[in-house]
């Protein structure tokens, strides 16, 4: 069955996945993790009712009892699973795949991501090979009401950014379910609207055409900031004043200001392999350590925990918080970040100054290159610079990132297409154009 991922199951519906098939997830998941209980949410999109409903049947048929929190976020989920307990939740959602595709996201114990390391390979084993027997006492479907509670947990990091303006993209997504509360009527607000067809833009912002209608709404309404949503709300992104695209690594260092430079919290600030210099350089500034470490949820919410982390965040636009159960929330991060170029606004600051403040580096941005020999070829870079200088820094998970004096390269593969994926970082724009074409020449051999 090819929707189990490394992170979490997903694909296309009725291609790569059935009901059938998620029914047995949901029976067998109980019996997995040994839990008599599971909580569920569940996104807008147009196959989830289905999904949700074979879930039930498979949970409630294992003896299990289905605590059912409706349309939720993502990070809902998280929260709830965490707050109150739960040892097992799974979330229904394609997050910000096109509209044919959906998915569960599964967490355990404190909400801590299970992915195919530890759970989903054994789970996809179960489905495949092991007899269904329903229980004689078949569980409950309880419903919970979640949204007042979580909005008053988010409205601790709520202040007064009234002297912004500011444009919110939606993506047609679950973000469209707290907005209007936790934000209140100030933004203009874009796709607001739950649509599981996502009919004006497909919710990954980190596709450029994705973000062109916030952008041009950004400078027509003369706005100091754009912010974005992906499908399930797990991750957000910005526009700055001038309608450019902000990576999303550089709002690591935005949110320090109000984690180490208002709360002095303690502890490392995590982030992913492709995270710019600028932003470790940025934070050591405040006299904090940046802690560089695998790619994705799986890997980033398990080592905030386990190194106690103060936040971080990851190239992908998601951001994990100590008091957030170490765990990924867009709408905490968005509440912060505007509370932080609230008060650069009240200095004098626009967006797009402090932004610049942050980048010491030219930056390729991640290029995706379409190559089969994945290995090979990454072993390739990786023979070619190393012999050319000898590295300050190397590091081996997640492929390579490699740092030489005057610039860097992450090179790593992709682990469900045939791609290398590749980022490089120099101190000038003329380095990096120097060693792009470089890199460019050693990979078309393996084409």
């Amino acid at each position: 069955m090819g929707a189990f991922k490394s992170y979490d199951f997903r694909g296309i519906y009725e291609k790569d996945f059935t009901l059938d098939d998620i029914y047995k997830i949901g029976y067998f998941l109980p019996q997995l993790l040994n839990v008599s209980k599971v909580l569920a949410g569940r996104d807008m999109r147009t196959s989830t009712p289905a999904i949700f409903e074979a879930l039930r049947r498979g949970i409630t048929d294992s003896g299990a009892d289905l605590y059912d929190m409706g349309l939720t976020t993502t990070p809902m989920v998280y929260y709830f699973t965490a707050r109150h307990g739960f040892d097992s939740s799974v979330m229904i959602t394609a997050s910000h795949n096109p509209k044919a595709y959906n998915g569960l996201k599964f967490s355990r114990t404190n909400a801590l991501p299970m992915g195919y390391d530890n759970g989903l390979r054994e789970l996809e084993s179960m489905v495949q090979l092991s007899d269904i027997k329903p229980a004689a006492n078949k569980g409950k479907v309880i419903p919970l009401e979640v949204k007042a509670e979580y909005l008053d947990f988010l409205a601790q990091y709520r202040y007064d950014f009234s002297n912004l303006k500011i444009v919110m993209d939606c993506s047609n997504g679950m973000a469209s379910l707290l907005v209007k509360e936790l934000f209140g009527m100030q933004p203009i607000y874009l796709y607001d609207t739950l649509d599981g067809t996502f009919p004006n833009h497909e919710a990954n912002p980190l596709e450029p055409e994705n973000v062109v209608d916030l952008q041009q709404k950004t400078l027509a309404e003369k706005a100091d900031i754009g912010v974005i949503f992906d499908g399930d709300a797990d991750r957000v992104m910005f526009v700055d004043e001038l309608g450019q695209f902000i990576p999303p690594d550089l709002i690591i260092a935005v949110l320090a200001h109000f984690f180490i430079g208002e709360k002095n919290m303690q502890g490392y600030v995590i982030q992913d392999i492709r995270t710019s210099k600028s932003v470790a350089e940025y934070i050591a500034d405040m006299r904090r350590q940046s802690y560089i470490w695998r790619v994705g949820r799986a890997y980033a919410a398990r080592k905030l925990r386990e190194i106690d982390g103060a936040f971080g965040g990851e190239f992908a636009g998601h951001y994990y918080f100590r008091d957030f159960y170490y765990s990924d929330s867009a709408m905490l991060a968005a509440l912060v970040a505007l509370h932080v170029f609230s008060e650069m606004k009240r200095h004098g600051k626009t967006v797009s100054q402090l932004i610049s403040e942050i980048v010491r580096y030219a930056n390729s941005g991640e290029i995706n290159f379409k190559i089969e020999r994945k290995i090979e070829a990454m072993e390739a870079v990786k023979n070619h610079f190393t012999a050319q200088e000898t590295p300050a820094v190397l590091m081996d998970f997640d492929g390579y990132r490699i740092e030489f004096k005057d610039w860097w390269f992450n090179i790593r593969p992709s682990n469900t297409e045939p791609y290398l994926r590749l980022l490089i970082e120099a101190r000038s724009k003329e380095l990096l154009q120097r060693k792009l074409q470089e890199t460019e020449h050693i990979l078309e051999a393996f084409k």
